[in-house]
């Protein structure tokens, strides 16, 4: 799986699968990115944390993902 987007095909995304749309951050169009989400959210913004913490859990959902990270459930307050 590719978790790499081109910036052209970056820039042709609609800002609701962004994590963080207003900074157009941690895009999440497919399962492959909703991981890559995960992986990187370490390097979220402390402050920023919950609000990507909630995105990445709904975008699995949508796709019937099982996010495994505690931290991020624990940011989104599960």
């Amino acid at each position: 799986m590719n978790d790499r987007l081109s910036y052209e095909e970056k820039k042709e995304l609609p800002d609701s699968v962004f994590g963080l749309p207003e900074r157009r951050e941690y895009p999440m169009p497919d399962v492959a990115h909703v991981r890559a989400a995960e992986a990187y959210f370490r390097y979220c913004p402390e402050d920023l944390k919950p609000k990507l913490a909630k995105a990445i859990l709904a975008r699995a959902q949508e796709f019937g993902v099982d996010v495994e990270s505690p931290t991020v459930r624990e940011y989104a307050g599960m």
